[in-house]
Parts: structure tokens; C-alpha cells; sequence
């Protein structure tokens, strides 16, 4: 493909992808196919001779277009958004035809540079203290690993490396019993073991409780063990539920545990001032993270990972060999040792788009918005007499079921439930998780994305009561 018939699909292409945007809306939510469906229309091997773009860019649309869940959809409201915007796509476009490979300083002095300074920009944002450092990860799942991994060495007065985990004592990390299931998979590729994964019950609102994070320490220190790492979540993926951080960081400190904040989610709300209360106490973090994309325009992937000894990350991942060296090293920040690939892309850019597109103001004036529409949708469910919440509103997410007066039997309850919310994924109107919510079966309900208006939160209220009011009820 030469220039100029690049420059003429990239046109093509363009316009396409703005169409897309304005008329999202106009496609099912989730997509319609069954398993295999999109196999059976791909070739069983790569074409020996190039073909037109032409052709490719309109199987593109037959074929791969049907495969695809509209995450960009407003009326998205499973897991949590993974939300873009146009800037951040323009930036991406720009990523895409540059295509550094970010590992050095060296490699791109540009690409480190924003780095740096954005994620200040983000830590100021986000009202983390300063001393706190920032990378980008791919994701917080990543950024937990790091942090585990620097907690693992720091625990074994950097010996896990050299010598081995076979030859130190159990290693333990404490979670609340909320956590993210990225907490039980980071536990397995550090190698530490998942019986010595420590879930700590909480309380009435889901949030750890501090005196049994206390006592699971304590005894852990009684048979030998050595307590590492306690991940605090904010904003768990089920309930959003917020551990209280202060009491966590006051029982770390006493202990010499390292402490990690995971806000994935919720982070992007300490935008607002209001919801700064959730990390009172971050100060004495070891590190925290949360996702630029999840809830900050941004696309996928950039996760925001803040330390507050980076020296620490770096001796726990760092690797020099002779042809990674440069004359700049002693000057400049590589972050090729911050995070597990050597690889990096420039992921920065399209923050900084976003943030300067936007400004801060009109992102809190959007996260704040989506707040109040979930509040609206929850206070709709809570007033109807067939209809509960399971869980309470957490920021922008909430846990409801339908519950049929004078239907109680738990089983039946549960397949209604589950009936309901195939149902309405089906239909292609919106999209919906499900959860386990005190031993019944939950549907969420999670407003982020970044179109998201009343009008699609209200739809989907009438689309749930229509659907629900219309399942034949078993077992009464």
C-alpha cells in the first residue's frame, strides 16, 4: 500500500468511525452471534496473494462488526465501563502511525517525558498527596502484581529473587472478601501460594473489617508466616464496596506490611472533592492504583499506578543488560523497570488529550452526572413494591433483583432473576451483569459510559420493568 492509497482508506476509514460514533445507538448492545458464528465466516489460513482493502474493510463489516459488544453504547451498564471518547481516539490514531516502542528514555524521550507529567496531573486531579510517583500499566490487575511482587521483596529483605520463594517462610496478603479476582490470580504468578491468601470478612456494607485484618495478621505472626502485602480495595467490582484505608494503613504500619490501594473503578471519582473522604489515610499507602480506563474517557489501556518508593519497584523488576544501557540512564527515568513487559506503548498521549480536550471541570461535571443518574435509576427500583436493591448505590453502581409479592422461595427467585436478565441482554436494548449478593443471585447496574443521558437510564428502567412484569412466575 503506497501513501497515497493509505491517505485515501484512512479518509474512508475516518468517516466510517465518525458515523459509527454518532449512530452507536442504532446497534444491540451486546452482540447477537452464537459460538462459532464468526469462525466460520474467517478463511482456514492466511490468503497467498494480498488482497483488496476494499474487500477486507467490508468483510470487516460483515463480518467482524455482527461479533462485537458495544462497550460505547450508552445503554452499556454491565461490569464497569471501559469508556472512550474522541480525543482519546484521534490520540490513538496518532500512537498507531508513530508506533514507538516506549521501553527507554532513549527510545522515546517524548513518550517518557508525558508520561511523568501527566500522571502528575492525574495525582493532583485525584487529590493523592505529593511523593507518590506515577507510571502507566496496562491495568490494575498488572499494577497489583507490581505491588505484590515489590511487597514479596521487600518482605524477604530482597531475597525472593535471588534465592527463591522454596527457601523463606510463607508469605501472606490480606484482602477483603470482596477483592477482585485479579488479587487470587497476581497471588498465583507471584508465586506465594493461595493458601496463604488471606480473606478478611467485612462488615454490614462489604467494607474489611480492620480488627479481623488485625487478628488474621496476629496470627499469622504466631505459626511463623510472614505478613507482606494487604490489598484495600475501593470500589469492589461486585457491590463497590470501600475499605476503610486508615484503620488498614494504622494496622500496616504496626506490622511493617505493605500496603496497596486497588480503586480501579472508583478512583476516577476523587475528581470530586466530596468523595475525597475515601482515602483518608493514603498518606501511609505503599501504592495505589486506579483506570483512567474505566471511567475517564480514556481508552483502553491505561492504568494509573502510583508508588511512593519507586527505587523499590525498580530493584524489584529491573534488568540491565549491555543492550538496554545508555548514556542518559543516570538523568532520566526508564520505565522499562516499572512495570513486568519490557514493551511499552505510548499510552500517555491520549491522556493528555483527553485531559486537555476536556479539562477537569467538564470531567467532573460527567462523572458527577453519572452519579446522579445511577442514584435516579436506584431510587426508581427502591420505591417500586416488586423490586429491591440488594446492595446499596456506591457511586455510580448498584445491586437490584425483581421480587414478585408473595414469591419468596430463594431458588425460584434466583432463576427469575437469571431469566431476567438473559432476557433483557438479549433484546439488544442494554446490558447487565449479574452477582451473588449474600447467597442471591444480583443483576448490576453501573452508569459510565461516557454518552451515557437520562433518557438511556430511563429506557432501561422501562425496558426492566416490561421484561420482568412479563416472565411467567414459578413456584407460586
Amino acid at each position: 500500500m503506497d501513501n497515497e492509497e493509505f491517505r485515501r482508506h484512512g479518509h474512508t476509514f475516518v468517516d466510517w468511525m465518525a458515523d459509527y460514533l454518532a449512530g452507536v445507538e442504532d446497534y444491540p448492545v451486546m452482540a447477537k452471534v452464537q459460538p462459532g458464528e464468526i469462525a466460520a465466516n474467517l478463511a482456514l489460513s492466511a490468503p497467498e496473494q494480498g488482497e483488496a482493502m476494499e474487500q477486507i474493510f467490508a468483510d470487516f463489516q460483515r463480518v467482524v462488526m455482527p461479533g462485537i459488544t458495544h462497550w460505547q453504547h450508552p445503554s452499556f451498564f454491565a461490569y464497569f465501563p471501559a469508556n472512550s471518547s474522541p480525543p482519546a481516539v484521534l490520540a490513538e490514531m496518532l500512537v498507531a502511525t508513530l508506533a514507538p516502542q516506549c521501553m527507554l528514555w532513549q527510545t522515546s524521550p517524548a513518550a517518557t517525558e508525558m508520561e511523568t507529567r501527566v500522571l502528575d496531573w492525574l495525582r493532583q486531579m485525584i487529590g493523592l498527596p505529593e511523593g507518590f510517583a506515577g507510571v502507566i500499566q496496562d491495568s490494575a490487575s498488572s499494577a497489583t502484581l507490581c505491588a505484590l511482587l515489590t511487597a514479596r521483596e521487600r518482605a524477604s529483605g530482597w531475597r525472593g529473587n535471588s534465592d527463591g520463594l522454596a527457601a523463606l517462610p510463607p508469605q501472606c496478603v490480606y484482602v477483603s472478601e470482596q477483592v477482585h479476582s485479579s488479587a487470587d490470580k497476581d497471588v498465583m504468578v507471584a508465586g506465594m501460594g493461595l493458601e496463604y491468601l488471606r480473606k478478611i470478612p467485612v462488615d454490614a456494607g462489604f467494607a474489611m473489617r480492620p480488627e479481623a485484618l488485625a487478628a488474621a495478621i496476629e496470627a499469622d505472626l504466631a505459626a511463623g508466616r510472614t505478613p507482606c502485602c494487604v490489598i484495600a480495595t475501593l470500589g469492589s467490582t461486585g457491590v463497590g464496596a470501600i475499605d476503610p484505608l486508615r484503620p488498614i494503613a494504622e494496622i500496616c504500619q504496626r506490622h511493617g506490611v505493605y500496603l496497596h490501594v486497588d480503586a480501579a473503578w472508583a478512583g476516577s471519582a476523587l475528581v470530586l472533592e466530596q468523595w475525597r473522604w475515601m482515602i483518608d489515610g493514603v498518606a501511609a499507602a505503599d501504592s495505589f492504583v486506579f483506570n483512567p480506563h474505566k471511567w475517564l474517557f480514556t481508552n483502553f489501556d491505561c492504568s494509573a499506578h502510583f508508588v511512593r518508593e519507586p527505587d523499590d519497584l525498580v530493584r524489584t523488576l529491573g534488568i540491565l543488560p549491555a543492550y538496554l544501557k545508555t548514556r542518559e540512564a543516570d538523568r532520566v527515568i526508564d520505565y522499562r523497570d516499572w512495570s513486568v513487559p519490557l514493551g511499552r506503548r505510548f499510552r500517555a498521549l491520549k491522556l493528555w488529550f483527553v485531559l486537555r480536550s476536556y479539562g477537569v471541570a467538564e470531567i467532573r461535571r460527567r462523572i458527577a452526572a453519572h452519579m446522579d443518574l445511577a442514584a435516579e435509576a436506584a431510587g426508581w427500583m427502591d420505591e417500586a413494591a416488586d423490586f429491591e436493591l440488594l446492595a446499596p448505590l456506591s457511586l455510580a453502581l448498584f445491586n437490584f433483583r425483581y421480587h414478585p409479592v408473595g414469591l419468596d422461595d430463594p431458588d425460584a427467585l434466583d432463576r427469575l432473576n437469571e431469566n431476567l436478565l438473559h432476557d433483557l441482554n438479549d433484546s439488544g436494548a442494554l446490558y447487565l451483569t449479574q452477582n451473588n449478593v449474600n447467597g442471591a443471585y444480583s443483576i448490576r447496574f453501573s452508569v459510565g459510559q461516557t454518552n451515557t443521558e437520562r433518557r438511556h437510564v430511563a429506557a432501561a428502567w422501562q425496558a426492566i420493568q416490561d421484561t420482568a412484569r412479563g416472565l411467567p412466575l414459578a413456584g407460586r
